[in-house]
């Protein structure tokens, strides 16, 4: 069955990048196994900036604006030049809600703020383009001690 998922990259260590594209809107997936992990590593996985960070490694600046409690925070990202297409000079403002549920599971979600409540708490840098987050998360599940299944997907709108 072919879902429009294309296999983008596949690593020696079990990761695999998927993408599907839909005119300008770019959807990235990556599945893989986390093993050997702490239970403090474990904790600190769904942190949207850390995240950011394995995206892309040429993420210029990742900070939180406001905490806005019961597990939701804005945070700006930033990324410039030599960052990957839809990445690519491009800054983010978005809102990120973490979860850990009842089982252990844990999962974020996050999206864009609309324009303007984005624009008041984060002015806009001249040369970059403000990027659209339509929907981005993750989900990590326990498997056994010591190990975890991590499934993310991210849907962009590059402009």
């Amino acid at each position: 069955v072919n879902d429009g998922w294309k296999p983008i990259l596949t690593l020696g260590n079990g990761v695999e990048i998927s993408k599907r594209t839909s005119g300008s809107f770019h959807t990235f997936r990556s599945r893989f196994l986390l093993t050997s992990l702490s239970p403090y590593q474990f904790i600190i996985i769904p942190n949207t900036i850390d995240a950011a960070k394995q995206w892309d490694p040429h993420l210029v600046e990742a900070r939180y604006i406001k905490d806005l409690g019961d597990n939701i925070s804005i945070i700006c990202l930033m990324f410039r030049d030599h960052s990957k297409p839809p990445f690519r000079n491009r800054e983010f403002v978005v809102y990120e809600r973490c979860e850990n549920m009842e089982d252990g599971t844990l999962v974020v979600a996050v999206v864009s703020l609309p324009k303007e409540i984005a624009a008041g708490l984060e002015p806009q840098q001249n040369d970059a383009i403000r990027g659209l987050l339509l929907q981005s998360g993750w989900v990590v599940e326990k498997l056994q001690v010591g190990s975890c299944r991590m499934n993310a997907e991210v849907f962009c709108q590059s402009t």
